[in-house]
C-alpha cells in the first residue's frame, strides 16, 4: 500500500489543495486547518450552514495563502502566514474555544463581502493547544482546527467501491481526506491500528462519522443526495454513516506520494 495523493485545508470548511509532500507536525499536517472564519459571536463558519464557502478556493504562496472565489469577479486576497494584529479571543469549534489571533482588517472585510455577512479571520498560533477527545486519545494528544481530529485517511478502493454503488461519481474531495492510499481492499483502512510512513508514526482510532457537507458539490456549491444516499444502505453503523478513519500522530516527520504504508498492528473494523 503506498500515498497516492497527500491534501491540506488551510482555512477550515474552504478549498482543500493537493500537496507531494508535507510535514506532518504534532497537531496535524503543515498549515492544515490552522485559520478559521467565524461570526459576530465567534462560532465557526462551515459549508453545512453557507455553502457558498465551497466557491472560496485557497492556493498556497511563498508568503501565506492566496484566496480567490471561484464565480464572483472580486480581486483575490493574500493570506500572510503571520497574523498582522495582535488580537487575541476565544473562538469556538463545535464544543471546544481555543484561542485564536485575528489576522487583518483586510481580510475580515473581504471574506464579508463575499459571504454577504459578518466574517472574521482567525489563526490558530502554535502555543494555542487543543485537545483530542479523551475517549481516542491521551492528554498529549492535540489537534488544530479539524472537526476533531489531525489527520484523515481513505483509501482509492474505498471509493471506487462507493462509486459502484453510487448514481453518480463522487470525488474524493467531498470527503476532505488528508492522505489517500492505494493497492489494498475496500475500507482496509476501518482495520489500521498502528502504523509508519517514512518513520512517521500514526494511529488508526475511530471511523469518521460523515455529514451534510459531503453532499455539497464543491465546483457548484449544490446539494444533491449522494454520497449519504447510498453509503447509508451498506456504511451506517449505531445511527452513524461511516466513511475513512480518523487518526493520531505518534511521531512527526515528512511524507510524500509514493511512500510506503507499513502496518504494525490491525483492530477489528466496526463494519
Amino acid at each position: 500500500m503506498t500515498i497516492s495523493a497527500l491534501y491540506i485545508y488551510p482555512i477550515k470548511s474552504l478549498g482543500g489543495i493537493s500537496i507531494s509532500e508535507t510535514v506532518v507536525e504534532e497537531r496535524g499536517f503543515e498549515h492544515d486547518r490552522r485559520w478559521v472564519l467565524v461570526d459576530a459571536n465567534n462560532r465557526f463558519l462551515s459549508q453545512r450552514e453557507h455553502v457558498q464557502m465551497a466557491l472560496i478556493s485557497v492556493s498556497l504562496q511563498k508568503d501565506g495563502l492566496q484566496i480567490q472565489h471561484q464565480k464572483l469577479k472580486i480581486a483575490p486576497i493574500s493570506i500572510p502566514f503571520l497574523p498582522q494584529t495582535a488580537d487575541f479571543q476565544e473562538i469556538s469549534v463545535w464544543d471546544d474555544t481555543i484561542n485564536c489571533q485575528r489576522v487583518s482588517d483586510e481580510a475580515d472585510a473581504w471574506f464579508s463581502n463575499v459571504l454577504g455577512q459578518e466574517a472574521r479571520l482567525f489563526f490558530q498560533p502554535n502555543e494555542s493547544v487543543r485537545i483530542i477527545d479523551q475517549k481516542y486519545a491521551n492528554p498529549t494528544d492535540h489537534t488544530s482546527l479539524s472537526d476533531g481530529f489531525p489527520v484523515l485517511i481513505i483509501s482509492e478502493a474505498s471509493m471506487l467501491f462507493l462509486n459502484e454503488k453510487s448514481s453518480e461519481t463522487i470525488e474524493i474531495q467531498r470527503f476532505r481526506p488528508n492522505i489517500v492510499f492505494k493497492n489494498s481492499i475496500p475500507h482496509e483502512e476501518d482495520t489500521f491500528g498502528n502504523f509508519e510512513v517514512n518513520g512517521v508514526l500514526f494511529e488508526g482510532v475511530k471511523p469518521c462519522a460523515r455529514c451534510v457537507m459531503t453532499t455539497i458539490n464543491p465546483a457548484t456549491a449544490t446539494k444533491g443526495k449522494e454520497p449519504l444516499a447510498s453509503l447509508n444502505k451498506y456504511r451506517k453503523w449505531n445511527n452513524k454513516i461511516l466513511f475513512g478513519e480518523n487518526l493520531l500522530i505518534k511521531k512527526t516527520g515528512k511524507i510524500a506520494i509514493g511512500d510506503a504504508l507499513n502496518i504494525v498492528s490491525k483492530k477489528e473494523a466496526k463494519l
